[in-house]
């Protein structure tokens, strides 16, 4: 139960850093109201899991799967660009978390 509480923190961690992101420095207030309740219910997730998980895993995981599904949104969205590149370190950071679980 606890990985799948921490794999949906994490994607609540792409939820915040993009409704941040939108919020234009807090001056919006839709996006500034989903930043702040998913910025609490991820940090409250990763709290969650850290009861059964080593520190240092949880939080490798819960970073590289926000970090991982930004940069995917911000691609998709056209924010960024997206190259084989990116797209090969984007894969070694999944890999790096998959492995994490595995171990």
């Amino acid at each position: 139960m606890s990985w799948f509480v921490l794999v949906v923190s994490g994607a609540l961690e792409a939820v915040w850093a993009v409704a941040l992101g939108r919020s234009e420095g807090f001056s919006r207030l839709a996006p500034s109201v989903v930043f702040a309740v998913a910025l609490v219910a991820s940090m409250g997730g990763l709290a969650h899991a850290m009861r059964e998980l080593p520190v240092g895993t949880a939080y490798a995981v819960w970073v590289g799967i926000g970090a991982v599904l930004t940069v995917a949104h911000s691609m998709v969205t056209g924010q960024e660009a997206a190259s084989a590149l990116k797209l090969l370190f984007l894969a070694m950071i999944v890999g790096g978390v998959v492995g994490l679980k595995v171990v």
